[in-house]
């Protein structure tokens, strides 16, 4: 027992001697929280009935408008958000009526050409519109990001009345909330007749916001000085790419093609996505182009199978091959700095022209708008 009382009085005299020599009592450390990097999930659900012909078109026309914008967001820590966007149909009978002929066209994906060429595949074909089911199915079926500061955004646009289907738009709009998911409303036509059809949700939805548009309003699309010198280095861009991978010279093709395609569409929608293709922040191909893929390091060269490459490319060495990658990867940030300089020209040109006329509400200048407010309540800012 008196060995026991030593010991006590030993370890007591220990503890008294560290707090005086410390000055203070142990802490412990507090450990740093883990940062939750920030998305923008963009779920844009389209009424494809009969009178939807030039819903569509805007589409198809103004989506890289839309990822442009997108593009240029920035969080409070200085980083450029994951940008991930899911496509919805609505409204036809080709799809199944007890799935209230909706249709989910791709989840969230931060594939852009695949969207497009999905969005140039959609047709139209007359229907039920139920709104509020899609809105419903949209929240349950796609994976909302958890993080509170993630702006979490659909985009439904269309017309007939809103309260149509079995899945009413108040249910459809509690399991939106539920989710943190703001949800905005399109009107195609008379932005009373849109009211009278219930298209006006705020009080249901949230933060939310109910607009109206001319479905059918003709593209705006003004020749400028600067359209040919894009379209040339938008070429010059395509020949930076280096395709690897068994898909990677079939994802390349695509991206041709929807060069083609949104060109063929108008120039706006042309010269639009090759400004997208210049922000390497929302446009990235790592998943086949070796130049996007080596900014993940060294380690990237190790692992490439050379039998995938380009004929030119197969019997390269490694030290080899990254010399030519660096060389792409400059000659594309030089064809990038210049296609986003004359994009700011060409916007400063067109905006002379017009003179300051008032512009007709499309599909674009709509979501354009919308995305710009409401980003700022995430503690998000347009560069």
């Amino acid at each position: 027992m008196q060995a026991f009382s030593q010991l006590i009085t030993v370890v007591a005299i220990s503890f008294a001697l560290f707090f005086h020599t410390t000055g203070s009592r142990p802490q412990l450390q507090e450990q740093p929280k883990e940062e939750q990097n920030q998305k923008i999930q963009v779920a844009i659900l389209l009424d494809v009935s009969n009178s939807m012909d030039g819903l569509i078109d805007q589409a198809k026309a103004q989506l890289w408008t839309m990822v442009n914008t997108l593009g240029r967001v920035q969080c409070e820590n200085k980083k450029n958000p994951v940008i991930e966007i899911a496509l919805y149909e609505y409204g036809t009978p080709r799809n199944e009526r007890e799935s209230g002929y909706i249709k989910q066209i791709n989840n969230f994906i931060t594939d852009l050409d695949s969207l497009s060429e999905n969005l140039f595949a959609l047709t139209t074909n007359g229907g039920d519109e139920y709104c509020g089911h899609v809105i419903y199915r949209s929240i349950n079926e796609l994976k909302w990001d958890h993080n509170p500061n993630s702006y979490k955004v659909i985009f439904i646009a269309g017309n007939e009345s809103f309260r149509q289907g079995t899945v009413s738009y108040t249910k459809a709009c509690d399991a939106a909330k539920s989710k943190g998911v703001i949800v905005n409303t399109i009107y195609c036509g008379d932005r009373l007749q849109g009211i009278r059809e219930y298209w006006n949700l705020q009080a249901e939805c949230g933060n939310g916001t109910y607009s109206n548009i001319n479905q059918d309003a003709k593209i705006d699309d003004i020749p400028t000085p600067y359209d040919t010198i894009i379209y040339r280095l938008n070429e010059d861009l395509n020949h930076t790419y280096i395709v690897y991978g068994t898909q990677g010279q079939q994802y390349y093709s695509k991206q041709k093609k929807m060069d083609q395609a949104n060109t063929t569409m108008s120039k706006k929608a042309g010269i639009k996505r090759a400004e997208v293709k210049s922000n390497s922040s929302v446009y990235n191909n790592a998943g086949w182009d070796l130049v996007d893929k080596a900014k993940e390091g060294e380690v990237v060269f190790d692992k490439i199978d050379f039998k995938t490459l380009p004929d030119s490319l197969k019997n390269k060495t490694k030290d080899e091959l990254k010399i030519i990658v660096k060389e792409k990867q400059k000659q594309r940030a030089s064809i990038q700095s210049q296609i986003i300089t004359l994009g700011q020209k060409r916007e400063q040109y067109i905006k002379e022209q017009k003179n300051n006329t008032p512009a007709t509400a499309t599909l674009e200048s709509e979501i354009e708008r919308i995305i710009k407010d409401q980003v700022q309540k995430f503690g998000m800012k347009i560069q």
